[in-house]
């Protein structure tokens, strides 16, 4: 259920809570390699962007040292875990899904809010249900996976067997959704695969928060490793890797593209064809016919555009409005767009 934070509620107190307690700062974000916190002393601020002149803290950046030291433990990692029944790997899922959705909803709301600068709405939305959604979802396919069986005959049994990729996947998040971030690292894990992953260095705080809740919920050291910093550099040495497998993506369509063309220029090094997933984003639209219920159309203009300042994938871009009611329609979306409140996120108005 989506908790609604209205005045009074056990939750809003809760999250109000968490929310001084991160903004009052102080966090020094360590890497986690091979179910170690790995410090570098190369440290970048955890910026906060509704009030850029009091960041949360340091978070350590990764090198191209650190890089290579990731995918060396992911490798060690890799046969115990893919060895695990498949319904033991998923447990440990179901388990921070509701660590998500009960002891850390509080600390993993706030950190995107603050981290991310989402309202508290949007991040109830994200970084809890749909987070947790994920990871429940996901075992339940995983589940018709393993049913997909071949027909035996008489006299003989057909079994077919599903095995991780041959390698490692480099899983490269963004700052946007807290959900994707879990999810483009914690399903290739869910199927048995070990995981690099470099998150948004804007989304740091909540994606180093997931971690830890992985490893409270019982996740082996090496299966993920979690790796801040700058792109070229981890991406250079991931990508240089024979055991390169699978590359699991959202983001921006220059750096997919940038990351591809660096897959295809060593595809004769690596030792099986790597998997490319990747998501960039798109233009959408809402379209109003003459006939639509005008006030109903106009929430959905300006939900659709101004929600989360308009920084999603699913964020309507355009309107195609009829001339016929356009001067009305206008008038109307930029009357409501002059009250929208810009500010500190834990202003709940």
């Amino acid at each position: 259920p989506v908790l609604s934070y209205a005045p009074g509620t056990a939750g809003r107190d809760r999250l109000k809570a968490e929310l001084e307690r991160i903004a009052a700062g102080g966090f020094d974000v360590p890497l986690v390699i091979g179910g170690e916190e790995v410090r570098t002393g190369k440290t970048a601020p955890i910026g906060r962007p509704d009030d850029i002149a009091h960041p949360l803290g340091l978070y350590h950046r990764a090198g191209k040292a650190e890089a290579a030291r990731a995918v060396e433990a992911a490798l060690a990692a890799k046969r115990e875990w893919a060895d695990m029944p498949w319904d033991e790997r998923a447990a440990i899922f179901l388990r921070a899904a509701a660590l998500i959705a009960g002891k850390y909803r509080p600390a993993l709301a706030a950190a995107t809010m603050l981290g991310q600068a989402k309202t508290a709405r949007e991040a109830e939305i994200d970084a809890i249900c749909e987070a947790a959604d994920y990871l429940r979802i996901n075992p339940s396919f995983m589940t018709r996976i393993y049913a997909g069986q071949p027909e035996s005959l008489k006299d003989e049994w057909n079994r077919m067997t599903y095995r991780p990729l041959e390698g490692f996947v480099y899983a490269v998040t963004p700052f946007n959704f807290t959900a994707i971030a879990s999810n483009l690292a914690a399903t290739p894990a869910l199927m048995g695969n070990v995981v690099v992953w470099k998150p948004a260095s804007t989304a740091v705080l909540s994606n180093y928060l997931l971690m830890k809740i992985y490893e409270e919920a019982g996740l082996p050291p090496g299966v993920i490793n979690f790796i801040p910093g700058g792109g070229d550099d981890i991406s250079g040495v991931v990508l240089s890797r024979p055991a390169f497998a699978g590359l699991h993506f959202t983001g921006s369509t220059a750096v997919f593209n940038s990351l591809w063309k660096g897959v295809a220029e060593r595809l004769s090094t690596y030792r099986s064809y790597p998997r490319l997933v990747g998501e960039t984003g798109g233009k959408d639209f809402i379209f109003m016919d003459p006939s639509a219920d005008q006030d109903a159309a106009i929430v959905s203009i300006l939900r659709g555009a101004f929600e989360y300042q308009g920084q999603k994938c699913s964020a309507a871009s355009r309107a195609y409005v009829p001339r016929s009611i356009w001067a009305a329609v206008r008038d109307r979306v930029l009357g409501h767009v002059s009250e929208i409140k810009v500010g500190d996120v834990a202003d709940f108005r």
